[in-house]
């Protein structure tokens, strides 16, 4: 039997799973085949990731990402241990939740760090020729507080568009080395950081949030799928796209 969404035999390095939608990613990557480098800051949820994960050969490796200027040589590390990587899933982000009037610019910078800055730094490195093999595949977690305004998530919009417009302008610039770079772009998903947004919002503004989902609240397993279908055979005319799974949010 065919299953165009098979990843065996393919090393993927999946970040911020330790939770949300990292680890559900982590987890399905594994069940169609993948050997799974799992990133995090925290070591005992990481490693709870990693012991869920099917099949052998996983690793568990934590990294705060907001350390840029140690990325290059934390990514050499990786490949010296484990090989060279198929793909990269960037899931690891922090959420803004603040109106502009108060918002700080440290704030900005931090949100910035995470969600953008430490994509760009982490495609750059996953582009050199040791670091990938033939046709490998990056697909970057954005949102769809990137595509869409949001009042209070000014900061937290700017990182996710810019990874957007990142993703496009790399895809470009690396099709001829084989390298794929899409995006993905969900609304509000039933993760850790949807239940810290959560304790900060009236039941009115709770149920407008849920009733501006046509499907509803998303599964960190709703975007794990896509994240699969962008990996693996399925994916393979794509690149530049940014996906969005969001239960209708954008249609509207």
């Amino acid at each position: 039997m065919i299953n165009p969404l098979t990843l065996e035999n393919r090393t993927i390095l999946v970040t911020g799973a330790s939770s949300g939608i990292g680890r559900a990613t982590a987890r399905l990557l594994s069940q169609l085949g993948a050997t799974i480098v799992a990133v995090g800051r925290n070591a005992n949820r990481l490693q709870e990731t990693t012991d869920s994960l099917e099949g052998s050969g996983h690793h568990a490796m934590v990294f705060d990402l907001a350390d840029l200027d140690a990325i290059p040589g934390w990514i050499a590390k990786v490949v010296e241990q484990g090989g060279p990587l198929d793909g990269l899933v960037h899931s690891a982000g922090i959420g803004s939740l603040a109106p502009l009037r108060v918002l700080g610019m440290a704030e900005v910078e931090q949100v910035m760090r995470v969600n953008y800055f430490s994509a760009v730094a982490l495609t750059k490195e996953f582009a050199r020729k040791r670091i990938h093999r033939q046709t490998a595949s990056i697909v970057l977690i954005s949102s769809v507080a990137g595509v869409v305004g949001a009042a209070g998530r000014t900061a937290y919009s700017a990182s996710k568009g810019a990874l957007a417009a990142f993703a496009r302008s790399a895809a470009l610039e690396l099709a001829s080395a084989g390298l794929r770079v899409n995006c993905i772009a969900p609304a509000y998903v039933r993760t850790e950081m949807y239940e810290a947004t959560r304790g900060s919002l009236t039941d009115e503004q709770l149920n407008a949030l849920v009733a501006a989902q046509p499907l509803g609240l998303g599964e960190p397993l709703d975007v794990a799928y896509a994240v699969a279908f962008l990996l693996a055979g399925t994916g393979r005319w794509i690149t530049g796209a940014v996906l969005p799974v969001d239960g209708g949010y954008t249609a509207q």
